[in-house]
């Protein structure tokens, strides 16, 4: 993955690498083509001659449906639309279902520089899943100082001060279960408005830094089982030091969001002090985001048990 100015690209070679595509123009040069867009075209309107609107930078998808469309156009008329098409400089034009490439399109993409490419599998299936991993090769990104580790299933991307005892709380997280996603930098894309994703940059992968000690690699440590490569960003724990003048809520009814590249992200800020396990609670604020997940809210309960004792007493004192 590249970035070009304000846009992000991935190379035309990873993603035949992805798709397992085979390679029915192998005299072009694949290395410096580029894809910038994460959406597919079916080029259905173009092969019927109409390029209004056409964004040429889509990868090119051709289906059963555009196959037959061709396999009936006079051979002159076809030929030209396909120069024409091709001349628009496509990323690359796939084939699915294993469609046989004509060798007259071969030569036209030769002359082109566009790469003919095949796929064996359904044209559906194929697009959805192209498009998918595009979104998250070309999603937006950025870099935040912090932990991001998996709990129960939940990401939970721990935030604060250096020192305050963030790779310390991972390290124990790790002990006793979990995985760790990243330690210090955590890179998060955004692949849609309501999902984040983090993961680590290459080389700080697995590796978690604790002062007095120095560099450790958890995989190597704690087995395969305790790493992840990436992780949905579900929870955030901001770390502050404790200020007695200040007020943290203590029921939770009020709920605190931090944003990253404009999505929201449920946050919790935990006042740390000597003696506080940090690991049970993470673990607890995981399970805790579970049940809300799962409609079940503590603090809605307990409030709604006050409420109507309150309720009870003050008809008792009435009577």
């Amino acid at each position: 993955m590249r970035k070009r100015g304000h846009m992000y690209s991935v190379e035309l070679s990873k993603l035949m690498t992805k798709m397992q595509l085979e390679n029915c123009t192998p005299e072009i040069d694949v290395s410096n083509i580029m894809i910038t867009q994460p959406d597919v075209n079916r080029p259905a309107l173009q092969l019927a001659g109409f390029f209004d609107y056409f964004d040429a930078e889509r990868v090119q998808i051709i289906g059963n449906v555009e196959h037959a469309y061709m396999e009936k156009m006079e051979k002159d008329h076809g030929i030209n639309i396909m120069k024409k098409l091709m001349s628009f400089k496509v990323p690359c034009i796939i084939f699915c279902r294993g469609i046989e490439v004509p060798e007259e399109l071969r030569k036209i993409a030769i002359e082109t520089g566009v790469p003919l490419l095949r796929s064996q599998s359904s044209t559906s299936s194929f697009m959805a899943e192209v498009i998918r991993w595009l979104k998250v090769e070309l999603a937006p990104r950025i870099s935040i100082h912090g932990v991001l580790v998996d709990v129960y299933g939940e990401g939970i991307l721990i935030m604060g001060e250096s020192g305050i005892g963030k790779s310390e709380a991972a390290l124990e997280l790790i002990k006793r279960g979990h995985r760790l996603v990243s330690d210090d930098v955590v890179e998060i894309k955004k692949v849609s408005d309501e999902t984040l994703i983090g993961s680590a940059p290459d080389i700080t992968r697995h590796f978690i830094e604790l002062r007095g000690i120095g560099i450790i690699n958890v995989k190597t440590l704690f087995g395969v089982e305790s790493v992840k490569n990436t992780q949905s960003i579900d929870l955030v724990i901001k770390l502050e030091e404790w200020d007695r003048n200040k007020e943290y809520d203590r029921f939770g009814m009020d709920e605190e969001y931090t944003e990253f590249l404009g999505n929201k992200v449920l946050c919790h800020s935990i006042p740390i002090r000597p003696g506080r396990n940090l690991a049970i609670i993470c673990e607890s604020a995981a399970v805790n985001y579970r049940q809300k997940k799962m409609g079940y809210n503590a603090a809605q309960e307990f409030f709604e048990r006050v409420t109507n004792n309150l309720m009870k007493n003050s008809g008792n004192t009435q009577n």
